[in-house]
């Protein structure tokens, strides 16, 4: 009454891959020779393993017959419980931000924001990225509660809205980024911002590879 799994290198390639994404990351950020370099191939380690480990899943569910009961309650606590580490992932970013700005220390001016910060309004493009967020959490329950009634037009006009909703996202957040008045060098307001933002853009990146698979299999 458990899930027996086949033998894969995906694991230890995804590991890999995502050893030299940080590695890389790192390197690119302080101007360390061959980090860009190593930062694309860890980008580029990630996706494969992506497309191919997908490839496995589908092809064990949809021809092998291996997603059992069992398997899918075993597939259903593991997403919760990758859910729960995102949650304490962030959880960490937020905490940064409220011990920066509850008490903020001395060689910041003592204040908050730091003293020569300019900061944005959170009236403009982060309100409307907010709005754009929710609103693509709205269309893409609609479309999992269309698939589960077996409405596949409305889940393919559903799933089309929320990846227009993510690539509005992923290309404001882009121009807030271009134009913001601080950089991620900006003392720790810039590297908390740029850096929960960021990987939340990231998420969003990834989620919109994910919903585009999703796409892709409602045609085959």
């Amino acid at each position: 009454p458990f899930h027996l799994v086949d033998p894969s290198p995906w694991p230890i390639v995804a590991s890999m891959g995502a050893l030299s994404l940080t590695f890389g990351g790192v390197m690119f950020m302080h101007n360390y020779s061959g980090g860009g370099q190593l930062l694309c191939l860890g980008i580029m380690t990630i996706l494969y393993v992506m497309l191919t480990w997908w490839r496995d899943i589908i092809r064990e569910a949809a021809f092998e017959g291996q997603h059992t009961s069992v398997v899918q309650e075993g597939l259903r606590l593991g997403m919760i419980l990758f859910i729960v580490s995102e949650v304490m992932f962030f959880f960490a970013f937020f905490w940064a931000f409220f011990t920066s700005s509850l008490t903020p220390v001395f060689n910041i001016g003592g204040i908050w924001p730091p003293f020569g910060i300019e900061v944005i309004s959170p009236w403009g493009l982060p309100l409307l990225n907010t709005i754009l967020l929710l609103s693509s959490g709205a269309t893409v329950t609609w479309a999992h509660h269309a698939i589960v009634g077996g409405l596949k037009q409305e889940a393919e006009a559903a799933l089309y809205l929320t990846l227009t909703f993510a690539v509005y996202f992923t290309t404001f957040q882009f121009l807030e980024y271009s134009e913001a008045p601080f950089s991620i060098s900006d003392g720790v307001y810039g590297s908390t911002f740029f850096m929960a933002t960021g990987f939340h853009g990231f998420h969003v990146i990834i989620g919109t590879i994910f919903l585009t698979v999703c796409v892709i299999r409602l045609y085959f």
